[in-house]
């Protein structure tokens, strides 16, 4: 079983979510490209039954990852689900026959992913949706939100949350309705508006800032894909203090940086699923982070 400390989603809901502050983000289950099918499917079904068996009880997914692969891989391996099970989609994207994303954002579409949300993963609710912010898009962002909160009044969905967001778009979307949770670009070596390849990107420790201050957990994606292509010299020297891999480092550091992170690492390979766990083992000290900073 995991080491590591519980949280509280959408602590301002009649219906709080408790769990594992360290889930599992599935898009690495499809094929090449985030398209089609697993490489190895039986792995990739033991991995998710892995996840409930480690206690991970938090699950990121999205009807856009294979196309539509991920969803039917959860409700495969896990329905019906554990009463403590958290799965986590996201609406606002498309994937079309070229393999392209694209912005999938009217209210209509979103109406329309979340009812294919519903049959493939087998629910009547889902728990928590993120509306992914995607660039091209010429809805405002507004509109969308409202939908969002629209469907959470019909019961469609539990709790509303956003992603790939401004600091300004999470103060928008707290203002229309209950931000449960914010999903972003985060890790060791992604905190500004620019990622490794020069390129802008949304939120940072500015939007960290706020969701610290309003107890809104931050579920950080691409935390690894963004860290370790850099090979941070401090990240290998407290990897070797710990016996530990850098990834497992980076991980640790997301646990440490703030008690509202909830890291989602996710693999195709069990093996390293069960690396990837061992970091909520690692009790960084106080001059660990320092030396990281």
């Amino acid at each position: 079983m995991m080491n590591t400390q519980e949280m509280i989603i959408a602590g301002a809901s009649k219906q709080p979510l408790k769990v594992k502050r360290f889930g599992y983000g599935t898009m690495r289950l499809t094929g090449e490209g985030i398209w089609g099918e697993p490489a190895n499917r039986p792995e990739a079904l033991q991995i998710l039954k892995q996840c409930v068996q480690s206690g991970v009880n938090f699950i990121d997914t999205a009807d856009y990852y294979g196309d539509d692969v991920t969803n039917r891989l959860i409700a495969e391996a896990l329905y019906p689900y554990p009463a403590d099970l958290v799965i986590c989609t996201k609406v606002g994207g498309a994937r079309k026959p070229d393999k392209s994303w694209v912005p999938f954002n009217r209210p209509e579409d979103l109406r329309s992913s979340i009812e294919h949300n519903l049959r493939t993963l087998k629910l009547e609710q889902i728990t928590l949706v993120h509306f992914r912010v995607l660039a091209g898009s010429d809805v405002p962002f507004a509109a969308s939100m409202q939908a969002m909160f629209d469907m959470q009044q019909e019961g469609k969905i539990l709790h509303v949350g956003v992603s790939n967001v401004s600091a300004e778009e999470v103060q928008m979307a707290m203002a229309m309705g209950h931000v449960a949770t914010v999903e972003n670009m985060y890790g060791h070596a992604q905190r500004s508006s620019i990622n490794l390849y020069g390129q802008e990107t949304r939120g940072g420790e500015e939007v960290l800032a706020i969701c610290e201050q309003n107890e809104i957990p931050l579920v950080p994606y691409f935390s690894l894909f963004q860290s370790m292509p850099k090979k941070d010299s401090r990240i290998s020297t407290i990897a070797q203090k710990y016996n530990a891999t850098d990834a497992q480092i980076n991980l640790a550091w997301l646990l440490h940086r703030s008690p509202w992170i909830l890291p989602i690492p996710g693999t195709s390979s069990l093996a390293h699923f069960e690396e990837n766990l061992k970091a909520t083992e690692i009790k960084l000290t106080e001059e660990d982070m320092k030396f990281l900073e």
